[in-house]
């Protein structure tokens, strides 16, 4: 009797044992009073999907957060929003911003759920390879800004001087100034993301380069906080994190919800741009670990120096892996994905 009560006991063991380690350890205890947070974009944008996803499907309710969204466009206004802590949390290129917290601006970056760059050069119909843009002009937004610095990297790429092809500033803080531009006939190309290459192809100008094929250190969309909030509340930060990680998992998992989501923040119905956008941003860029890769930090502060940012930071000094790298320890991603995300 005594050895069929053990064996229930260890049966039984067994069975709780992996239910336990599946636990998921950053939710909400029961009871337990709802935080709010202000969260901002720097922009409108497909490469937002898992943002937007998260917020359209109350993937941070059960960690207990209560979202308040607003939309600021700009990274060097968000990044100074997030130092004066009228947001606690800003989702923006890591490119756009890096220059900023680099140059000593109070954020730092914590997650990194696209890597890479999904930035391609369109150009009008007279132009099909990226050579014959020589005595033509690449629209962007303002001096400085990510589109002026990567036109600028793709014509050091190509061996081209700003001699020889124009990058003309037409104002604007997204991509649809450039593009209209081009279309005005004010310059012959432009750099945009998707979907916005898809309504580019519809009309008739041609895709004629994909920057991610330059080879450089880029991080996409990304989660920033600042000090205040790692210091104060940093069980809040390590949350946020965690329902940014089940989010890629449902945008790849739920296609149709992830494009619903960059649907009504983009006011699209183009079926053609809204899947450009879920191939390039739940799939060709995503990074399931969330880890920001500093070698590629470091390598956009270099590029960020060598056209004229005064550096003061160091690229360890404005990220913190510690709550991405949390996840895999705790067994998160592994009970999100089935398997440990490489």
């Amino acid at each position: 009797m005594a050895a069929i009560f053990c064996g229930v006991l260890l049966l039984l063991a067994a069975t709780l044992t992996p239910i336990a380690a599946r636990a998921n350890p950053y939710l909400a205890k029961p009871g337990e009073s709802v935080a709010t947070v202000r969260v901002a974009a720097c922009a409108v944008t497909g490469g937002f999907i898992h943002l937007y996803a998260a917020l359209d499907n109350g993937l941070f309710d059960k960690y207990g957060v209560k979202v308040e969204f607003v939309s600021i466009r700009g990274s060097g206004v968000s990044l100074a929003a997030l130092a004066a802590d009228e947001i606690q949390f800003l989702y923006c290129a890591a490119d756009a911003t890096i220059p900023g917290l680099a140059a000593g601006t109070d954020g730092k970056i914590i997650a990194a759920p696209l890597v890479g760059l999904p930035w391609v050069l369109m150009a009008r119909k007279d132009i099909k390879r990226p050579e014959e843009l020589r005595g033509k002009t690449i629209a962007v937004t303002r001096p400085g800004d990510l589109t002026f610095r990567l036109a600028r990297a793709l014509l050091k790429k190509l061996s081209l001087s700003e001699d020889e092809v124009k990058i003309r500033p037409v104002g604007g803080t997204g991509q649809v100034e450039p593009f209209n531009a081009m279309r005005a006939g004010l310059a012959e190309a432009c750099l945009v993301t998707p979907p916005l290459d898809a309504r580019g192809r519809r009309e008739g100008f041609n895709l004629v380069y994909r920057l991610n094929d330059l080879g450089l250190p880029a991080v996409y969309s990304s989660l920033h906080t600042n000090a205040k909030t790692l210091k104060e509340r940093q069980w809040l930060a390590q949350r946020w994190v965690a329902a940014l990680a089940e989010a890629i998992h449902f945008v790849e998992k739920n296609p149709e919800k992830g494009k619903a989501a960059v649907s009504k923040a983009l006011r699209l119905t183009d079926p053609d741009a809204l899947q450009s956008a879920y191939d390039a941003y739940a799939r060709l860029l995503v990074n399931r670990r969330l880890v920001v890769p500093e070698n590629a930090v470091a390598g956009v502060i270099e590029t960020a120096r060598e056209q004229g940012t005064s550096v003061r930071k160091k690229a360890s000094e404005i990220i913190d892996n510690s709550l991405a790298e949390n996840l895999e320890k705790s067994g998160l991603l592994k009970e999100v994905w089935g398997e440990t995300p490489k």
